[in-house]
């Protein structure tokens, strides 16, 4: 299978000048567009702002819009990651609740799109404790009316306080636990600042057989790609370019060789600064990767 790379792209971005093909700011189908301006083939968007409470708004013909340029211009498959607010393991039933809402509205929003997959963090127990703040997600997810052609996917975490994700036995945990069929989102950083060392080939392989043998590979659909600007271990999620943080160009490059990943899709949330952006990732990561 081709690489499939790409950016976490705003859905907000200003038209072109003079270009009849870029929607008008504000149209979802400008992700397509900002994939497109990247180098990238597949992505992740925000519905919405991810700060605050706020429902996808949608209409028709950008949903429209926004398949077929997907299917025009795109390998897909394209990722909504969920509002940062959402936590699945909080035992408050108020947060619960509106996080269930949000939750509905993203997968019913990737239906409309034609998209299948919505990242969702699992959010702090806040002193629930682990065991039932994995329940207490559980309990989320099996509400949510996920329409067909829609997967959930939890995203691993940098394991900071009380955030669960951190472990792969708390990602087990929640797919053990609930009745609703859901996989998994790996975030480089994310894992390294949790621990799993990526920093050489050898530990790669290591954390990617940690990993097969406590979640299961075949619960991976999709790979956040990003180098870390902090230590294995320490629980810092700062995201660097490729192959320029500590994870590093060895690490990088076995990742993006191994061959359990080679067709699992991948989408940057690298930084924009030092004169480089997503398409100098972009790039990077295809320079990385053996043909």
């Amino acid at each position: 299978m081709s690489l499939k790379v790409g950016a976490h792209v705003s859905i907000s971005s200003s038209r072109a000048s003079n270009d009849p093909e870029t929607p008008p700011y504000g149209n979802i189908a400008n992700a397509v567009f900002r994939q497109k301006q990247f180098g990238g083939n597949c992505g992740q968007i925000f519905t919405h702002s991810p700060q605050v409470w706020q429902d996808p708004n949608i209409g028709d013909e950008e949903a429209e819009r926004f398949r077929e340029g997907t299917e025009r211009d795109l390998e897909g498959p394209w990722v909504i990651h969920t509002s940062y607010l959402v936590n699945l393991c909080t035992p408050k039933e108020g947060l619960r609740e509106k996080s269930l809402d949000s939750m509905q509205k993203e997968v019913d929003a990737a239906d409309t799109l034609g998209i299948p997959y919505v990242n969702v963090h699992l959010g702090a127990h806040t002193g629930a404790g682990v065991e039932g703040g994995l329940d207490n997600a559980a309990s989320v997810i099996d509400d949510i009316d996920v329409p067909d052609g829609v997967t959930i996917l939890i995203e691993s975490d940098a394991g900071a306080g009380t955030k669960l994700g951190g472990e792969f036995e708390h990602l087990a945990g929640i797919i053990d636990r609930t009745e609703t069929d859901i996989d998994v989102c790996v975030d480089t950083a994310h894992a390294f600042a949790a621990g799993y060392d990526l920093s050489t080939p050898e530990a790669v392989d290591e954390t990617i057989a940690e990993f097969d043998d406590v979640v299961g590979l075949e619960h991976l659909k999709y790979i956040h790609l990003n180098d870390s600007k902090h230590a294995c271990g320490t629980n810092k999620d700062e995201h660097a370019h490729i192959g320029e943080g500590l994870i590093g160009e060895d690490g990088m490059e076995r990742f993006l060789n191994h061959p359990d990943l080679i067709d699992v899709p991948l989408a940057l949330e690298t930084p924009t600064e030092d004169g480089k952006s997503f398409a100098w990732n972009i790039d990077r990561v295809r320079e990385l990767r053996a043909e």
